[in-house]
C-alpha cells in the first residue's frame, strides 16, 4: 500500500518517513512488505490508510506543480468511517500529525474494545434500511454503514448480525455475507472506545475547515470545532450515512469527486448514488498523474 508513490515521490516518501517516526513503528514497512495479516490489524491498518491518502495527496500537488498548475484545493470534503478523519485534516481542521497521533488513538481504542466483545459486521445489499432495521431490531444488530442505495452494512454481537443475515436472505435480500473484520465498528460495543476517543480530542486543537467537510453523523457539513470534536467521537458508535454525504456534496455543486489514497471502492458506491459523478481515484503514480491532467484541463 503506498510503496509506488513513495517511490516516485519524495514528498510522498517524506510524509511515509514522517509517519514512522511520529508513531514509533515501521508503519511504512508494514504498508510496503505486510504480511497481509498485520497490515489489516486494526491497529495499523487505520493510519496506514491515513498516510497512504496523505501520499496519494503529495503526489497529485507533485503532478500539478510539475504541468505548472496551481496546489490543489477542494471545494468541499468528505471520508468514509476512518476517512473521514482524513478529510477533516486535509481541509485544515486541525494539522496533520495531529491527525495522525488521534488516528492511532482510534485505533488503539477500537482493538481494544473489541477484544473485550465477540462483534461482527455483515453487507446486505438490495433491501431497503426500514426493512433491514425491523430485522435488526429483533436480532440485536444494528445499522452500521448506509453506503448507497440498497447497500447496507450492519453490525454487533456475532449471533445477532448472524441471525440477521439469515433472516435478510429469508426476506428477499439480493446479497448478505458477513465480512471478515476486526470487530464490531459503528455499534453500541464501540462505546468504551468513544469514550477513550472524546478524551483524546480534548487534546488537540481543532479549528473550523477551510472548505466544508461532511459529517458521517449527520449525512451534514460539520458546523464548527465543537461539533467536529463530539460528532467524530459519536461516529465509532452511529451509523456512517456515506450516502448522505454524497448527496450534500453534490447539492453543493460538486460534480468530480477525487477519491485518494489505497483501491477505489468508494468510486463504485458513488457512481451508485448518482451514476452521472465523474470520480477519479488517486492511488498510484499512474492515477496521479491523470487526476493531475484532468484538474489542468488536459483531459477535459
Amino acid at each position: 500500500m503506498g510503496r509506488a508513490l513513495a517511490e516516485s515521490y519524495p514528498d510522498a516518501k517524506q510524509i511515509f518517513d514522517r509517519a514512522d517516526a511520529i508513531l514509533g513503528k515501521g508503519l511504512s514497512k508494514i504498508c510496503w512488505e505486510g504480511p497481509p495479516e498485520e497490515l489489516t490489524r486494526t491497529e495499523h491498518a487505520q493510519p496506514a490508510l491515513y498516510v497512504t491518502s496523505f501520499a496519494a495527496l503529495a503526489a497529485l500537488q507533485a503532478e500539478l506543480k510539475a504541468a505548472g498548475g496551481a496546489n490543489f484545493k477542494p471545494a468541499a470534503a468528505a471520508g468514509l468511517s476512518l476517512g473521514e478523519y482524513t478529510a477533516l485534516a486535509a481541509a485544515g481542521a486541525y494539522d496533520w500529525e495531529a491527525g495522525l497521533k488521534l488516528v492511532q488513538q482510534r485505533a488503539d481504542a477500537m482493538e481494544a474494545a473489541a477484544r473485550v466483545s465477540s462483534g461482527t459486521m455483515a453487507s446486505v445489499m438490495g433491501m431497503e434500511r426500514e426493512a433491514l432495521e425491523a430485522i435488526c431490531a429483533k436480532t440485536g444488530a444494528e445499522v452500521a454503514n448506509l453506503n448507497a442505495p440498497a447497500q447496507i452494512v450492519i453490525s454487533g454481537p456475532v449471533e445477532a448480525v448472524r441471525q440477521a443475515v439469515e433472516r435478510a436472505r429469508t426476506a428477499g435480500a439480493k446479497r448478505a455475507i458477513e465480512l471478515t473484520v476486526g470487530g464490531a465498528f459503528h455499534s453500541r460495543l464501540m462505546r468504551p472506545a468513544a469514550e477513550k476517543l472524546e478524551a483524546a480530542l480534548k487534546g488537540i486543537t481543532v479549528e473550523a475547515p477551510e472548505v466544508p467537510t461532511a459529517s458521517n453523523v449527520t449525512g451534514r457539513f460539520h458546523e464548527g470545532p465543537e461539533s467536529i470534536r463530539t460528532l467524530l467521537a459519536e461516529q465509532l458508535c452511529k451509523p456512517v450515512l456515506w450516502e448522505a454525504d454524497v448527496r450534500t456534496l453534490i447539492r453543493a455543486g460538486a460534480r468530480l469527486f477525487l477519491e485518494l489514497g489505497a483501491g477505489s471502492v468508494l468510486k463504485g458506491l458513488i457512481r451508485r448514488i448518482d451514476p452521472a459523478i465523474e470520480v477519479l481515484p488517486v492511488g498510484t503514480p499512474e492515477e496521479a498523474k491523470g487526476a493531475a491532467a484532468r484538474l489542468s484541463g488536459d483531459n477535459a
